[in-house]
């Protein structure tokens, strides 16, 4: 049985993965009504069909539960929780190290523990295996497996398959990869394992940031390029034609989701540790924040122009990746009109 403890996107997914590679699957949450929606065969993940979900229950290969001591006949458990940041932009681990100490009383011998929740490399070998350890009585490494594999996931991507997305993994020990890497198998087309958990936290963590700065490039050169009267947009589908040593990325009105906005800061977090300053995710950051504001900037020109002000103004903004331009309609009480923005 593989124990799968927090089930948003990416635990659901990959509790359905697995039960769809033969395994049974416990997934446990905190959220009752997610537990009580899943065991009713609902999704409630708007790209996760309630079919999915009611295949897997139908096949008695998942089930779900908010009873965290049902991973006492878990094989492998499997961590998939929020890390936020704080209020002052502090790594949050409150849910990792919060789930470490429910489920810690109830490992067994022999047990895999894998967190996939992205951090800072040293967590999972540091604060989590300590929670674990201090819970559990055992040692890891000895009497327990402990292993990072991070999470891989396109939200939303009809292209984004859990089971064609090459998993990496990271053990405490030798013996720890080999049976994280044997887990994963059974339902992932590639393992990728590396040389430490730490290894592992840190392909994330790189993966993410890499992202946010060319996400912030494209967007400083956005707003650079608007300035001279240039497309963006035909620049980049020009600049993608090149085979080699480019990759598109797109300006947007600011960082969505929980991984971008979030995670480079982990790094940027653990770096000061090591009297180390993060410049590049930190300037990032500056300027993916500031697009929100640039953005509404635009809008209230545009709407200016057509003699309209922001106070009682209706708003539809739409924006496509394909054509190079991006329209905004507006209206105003019962009439209407559309505002092409230059580049």
């Amino acid at each position: 049985m593989i124990a799968i403890i927090g089930l948003g996107y990416v635990g659901l997914l990959l509790s359905l993965r697995f039960a769809q590679s033969g395994a049974i699957v416990i997934g446990l949450d905190v959220d009752p009504e997610k537990v009580k929606a899943i065991n009713a065969g609902r999704s409630y993940i708007k790209y996760v069909p309630d079919m999915s979900v009611a295949e897997a229950i139908r096949n008695k290969t998942f089930s779900a539960s908010t009873d965290f001591s049902r991973v006492h006949g878990a094989e492998a458990v499997i961590i998939c929780v929020p890390t936020p940041l704080t209020k002052t932009r502090e790594p949050d681990l409150s849910f990792v190290l919060g789930t470490g100490r429910n489920i810690a009383p109830h490992l067994r011998q022999g047990t895999l523990v894998v967190l996939e929740s992205t951090t800072y490399p040293g967590t999972t070998d540091g604060e989590l295996q300590a929670v674990l350890e201090d819970g559990s009585g055992m040692k890891a490494g000895e009497d327990f497996h402990l292993a990072f594999s991070p999470e891989r996931q396109d939200p939303g991507s009809p292209n984004s398959k859990v089971a064609k997305i090459p998993k990496v993994v990271g053990g405490l020990t030798p013996a720890c990869l080999d049976k994280a890497v044997a887990v994963y198998s059974r339902a992932v087309g590639k393992v990728v394992p590396v040389s430490s958990c730490k290894v592992a936290e840190a392909t994330k963590l790189l993966e993410n940031v890499f992202r946010s700065v060319n996400i912030a490039l494209v967007n400083e050169l956005k707003v650079i390029y608007a300035a001279m009267g240039i497309d963006i947009w035909e620049v980049i589908e020009a600049a993608k034609t090149k085979p080699f040593g480019f990759m598109p990325f797109y300006p947007g009105p600011g960082l969505g989701g929980h991984c971008i906005p979030i995670d480079p800061f982990y790094l940027a977090w653990k770096a000061r540790e090591f009297g180390k300053h993060t410049r590049f995710i930190e300037l990032a950051g500056e300027i993916n924040t500031a697009m929100p504001d640039y953005v509404v900037q635009r809008l209230t020109q545009a709407l200016s122009s057509q003699r309209k002000p922001v106070n009682g103004s209706k708003i539809s903004l739409s924006v496509s990746l394909i054509k190079p331009t991006s329209t905004i309609f507006a209206s105003r009480r019962r009439s209407s009109f559309s505002i092409n923005l230059p580049p």
